[in-house]
């Protein structure tokens, strides 16, 4: 039986206008996604390997609809639409979309009068009611994820878990029936489409050639009921489809059909219908089980001139992983049903896990909403397990494409519950990003292969590379990888010295591109911290792979640069930027103002501030993030952690706004605006902004936003830290903005995920491999718990005043060191044990140091 952590903590509640954006993905790593809205309904069918949004949902096109109706028996029958009423922003828009005949569907039919939704991700529950009915609904969304299992976790579905209650005193008869369209239209002009009966269901599919990319098939199916099945719809004209359905099910004369075998025009879809009878304060769960399979991808994207970037033919271009998991959408069902009650079970055993965490309410809401990024159409999987990934998505297509590595260096989600998998974008970047001389292109081809390497690399993105291989090796304790790898980084660094530092000066002087999409020209605290911590890291990564000399001239350049930061770049209240474009070997900006002509207002403008997009003496919400990326990690930092912390507090002091009411922002503004509180990406507390600072100062972004919360946890600031969570959670309260799609350049975007290093920052709570040693430093100091995931298992660790306990639901833990920081008392315990899904390991934190006593308790079940 599967083992569980009990918690009474629930997730977050939304009703009324609260319910307008929710759009909650359901789906596998890398195989696409529907949404669950707020009202219980289903839009953004990101199914066919690229992204289907919307900013308004809009679910009711020819080829995607779902649906659930239920006719309740009686003197007076009554049916309804298996959904809450249309939240009133929707309305104008719905009216905009039927110009023209189109758009007609499920919209206008009669709906439960009241509905709540509640979060806890990866499940959804929306709960309905009417008064005028005996019976209420709460229908649960969900996919499975279950961390380290990435099979799991890949299933292509959606699973609608329907509760039916009857509420009244007496027994009561209804019909439940679900609908959806025909998922898998044929290309255009033509119309293949089929269907045929599963097990209690339907499979739809197309008969297009088979590396057509509009190639593929649908299933709905219903676990623990013998249902009706109608095969097929009436395939007329106008709104025929629907409305001969609404009058089946209104009626009582729901009919089955057969499969539908030959061409024909008209809107096709599958039905299913189940008959119940309850007894009064009786209850009964309908398992809809939604599935998708598309096995062609004919686009490309980042790859060389010399290979064919867009589509050959009719031959694919890649193909995604989870088609080589399941041979059509009928094959996902099947093992849905026949792993049903393990994948449910296994999945609710993660989330409770996971909101047993003893952290704020905001806080924990951020980390499970932004794992939703996870089941997004942002992540993709080729069928060779590697994953690639979109920055963010836009409406039809993915945004920036590459697994850009300065976006992804925030992202602290995938390498922790699939640690594998974020492996497969360290081999990206150095096996196939990097050239010869040691260029990563920061962003990767799709398919795997060449890149061109003309345009800049990202310091922070190829830096940033080296501080996560340093923390991959320490999740995965692989020292082969490692040494696979270890030659490739110590090109990718020296690369960064010749070219940025090239007076080994320890700090970025020449121009580097970063995540801001310009250069910064000069030392900066945001690029240097990333680069001497990236140093550090280094050194230990040689000393791991017997490269004693590059390791010591790493430590020694760490040191000069450290030493020259503090110096040059900290002036007593922040880390700032020296800008520089003279006595540098690109010249580009000097000889421009030496040939141009100074009455040029550009010209002019260069003389005075020197290259534009500088935050010269800025106060940088990214200014010190190397350091927050190494104490992550459990990398010593070479900077001066007094001055780390003087910064984050001016951070917060002077970027964090509790309303933007007066603040002027000429970049873009939805991110956060009006009377909304937020923390801006840069200031100039101490004056002299330049004209022209980098393009997106006066933005505020949730990842950065979570990225210094964490930092100021850190380093004790929790009273700063929740202040800003609480902002950024406030603003993704469903009327403005969907809770699950912390946008940027794009919704679902990955930088949203460094949210789940909150989960680290308040428990102190981190695990290495290659040492074995649990490392708990607990940011209060009354009992935490916390949620932990490592390569080999995950569950909880609860730590009090005399005990530490491990609770691991799957897989197991080798620890041989636990060190206990509480304040400036560090504490270093020998242990030498391993817990597992087996066995609670309990140790005691009483003992004297290098020594701890285990009770080991059985919990085999």
């Amino acid at each position: 039986m599967q083992k569980t952590i009990s918690t009474k903590r629930v997730g977050r509640l939304y009703k009324d206008q609260q319910l307008a954006q929710i759009a909650m993905p359901m789906g596998g790593l890398g195989s696409g996604c529907i949404c669950l809205n707020g009202i219980g309904g289903l839009h953004d069918f990101s199914i066919r390997n690229r992204p289907a949004t919307t900013a308004v949902p809009d679910n009711h096109g020819v080829s995607d609809a779902a649906f659930a109706l239920v006719r309740i028996k009686g003197a007076k029958p009554v049916t309804l639409l298996v959904e809450g009423q249309l939240p009133r922003s929707w309305i104008y828009d719905r009216g905009l979309q039927s110009q023209g005949y189109r758009k007609g569907g499920q919209d206008g039919l009669p709906r439960f009068r009241h509905s709540t939704f509640r979060s806890e991700y990866p499940f959804g529950h929306v709960h309905l009611t009417d008064p005028d009915v005996p019976i209420d609904i709460t229908l649960t969304g969900w996919s499975p994820l279950v961390p380290l299992d990435e099979r799991a976790s890949s299933f292509p579905c959606a699973i609608l878990d329907y509760t039916i209650k009857n509420t009244s005193r007496r027994a009561v008869s209804f019909e439940f029936s679900y609908h959806v369209s025909h998922w898998a239209p044929s290309a255009a002009g033509t119309d293949t489409t089929r269907t045929t009966v599963i097990p209690n269901g339907v499979s739809l599919y197309n008969c297009d050639p088979a590396e057509a990319e509009t190639f593929g098939s649908a299933a709905l199916s219903v676990i623990g009921h013998k249902p009706t099945i109608k095969a097929s719809w009436f395939r007329g004209g106008w709104f025929d489809a629907i409305s001969v359905l609404w009058r089946e099910c209104a009626s009582g004369r729901f009919e089955p059909t057969g499969a539908t075998t030959t061409d024909r025009p008209g809107r096709n879809g599958a039905s299913i219908l189940v008959k119940v009878r309850l007894e009064p304060g009786e209850s009964v769960t309908i398992p809809i089980i939604l599935t998708w399979h598309f096995p062609n991808v004919h686009y490309g994207a980042g790859q060389s001139q010399s290979v064919v970037q867009l589509g050959r033919g009719n031959v694919p271009l890649w193909k995604p992983w989870y088609t080589t998991q399941w041979a059509d959408a009928a094959a996902v069902a099947a093992d849905i049903h026949a792993n049903y009650e393990s994948l449910r079970r296994r999945t609710a055993a993660f989330k409770d896990a996971l909101y047993s965490s003893t952290m704020p309410a905001a806080a924990l809401d951020a980390v499970a909403a932004n794992l939703a990024i996870l089941k997004s159409p942002t992540i993709l999987r080729q069928a060779n397990g590697n994953v690639w990934a979109w920055e963010g998505c836009f409406t039809g297509i993915g945004c920036c494409h590459g697994s850009c590595t300065h976006v992804w260096n925030y992202a602290q989600a995938l390498p922790h519950l699939f640690p594998s998998l974020e492996r497969t974008l360290r081999e990206q970047e150095l096996e196939r990003s990097m050239d010869d001389i040691g260029h990563v292109t920061f962003r990767a081809a799709l398919p795997d292969g060449p890149v061109d390497h003309a345009f800049h690399a990202a310091a922070d993105g190829q830096l940033g590379g080296i501080l996560k291989l340093w923390r991959d090796w320490h999740i995965s304790g692989d020292h082969e990888w490692l040494a696979r790898l270890y030659p490739l980084a110590k090109r990718s660094l020296s690369f960064s010295v010749d070219h940025w530092d090239p007076q080994r000066k320890g700090l970025l002087s020449e121009p580097h591109h970063n995540t801001y999409d310009i250069e910064f020209w000069g030392p900066d605290g945001m690029c240097t911290s990333i680069y001497l911590n990236a140093l550090v890291a280094m050194a230990d990564l040689a000393d791991a792979c017997g490269d004693r000399t590059f390791a010591v001239d790493c430590r020694a350049l760490a040191r000069r640069g450290s030493a020259a930061a503090e110096k040059l770049l900290f002036n007593g209240s922040y880390y700032a930027q020296k800008v520089q474009w003279t006595q540098l070997k690109d010249r580009t900006v000097a000889d421009r103002i030496a040939a141009g002509d100074p009455s040029d207002p550009e010209i002019a403008l260069l003389s005075k501030e020197g290259p534009k997009y500088q935050y010269a003496g800025g106060c940088l919400a990214d200014g010190i993030i190397g350091a927050w990326m190494a104490e992550l990690y459990g990398i010593p930092s070479p900077l001066n952690s007094r001055h780390i912390l003087t910064h984050l507090q001016s951070v917060f002091k002077h970027n964090f706004k509790s309303s933007l009411l007066r603040h002027a922002n000429c970049q873009r503004s939805g991110y956060a605006v009006g009377d909304e509180p937020g923390l801006l990406l840069c200031t100039w507390p101490k004056g002299k902004a330049p004209t022209l600072p980098f393009p997106y100062a006066d933005e505020v972004w949730t990842g950065v936003e979570y990225q210094v919360a964490s930092h100021l946890l850190l380093h004790g600031q929790r009273a700063a830290a929740v202040k800003i969570i609480d902002a950024v959670r406030s603003r993704y309260d469903g009327i403005t903005r969907n809770p699950f799609n912390e946008y940027e350049c794009g919704s679902y975007y990955a930088r949203a995920m460094s949210s789940y290093s909150l989960l680290q920052a308040f428990s102190g709570i981190r695990y290495s491999a290659v040492d074995r040693t649990l490392h708990v430093r607990p940011d209060k100091a009354s009992p935490i718990q916390s949620f932990l995931s490592t390569a080999t298992g995950y569950g909880a660790v609860r730590v009090d005043s005399r005990f530490l306990t491990i609770t691991l639901l799957e897989g197991s833990l080798a620890i041989s060191t636990i060190k206990l920081t509480r304040g400036t008392k560090v504490s270093t315990l020998a242990v030498n044990s391993t817990a597992s899904a087996a066995k609670v390991l309990k140790l005691s934190l009483q003992s004297e140091p290098r020594r701890a006593r285990r009770s080991a308790k059985s919990t085999r079940g």
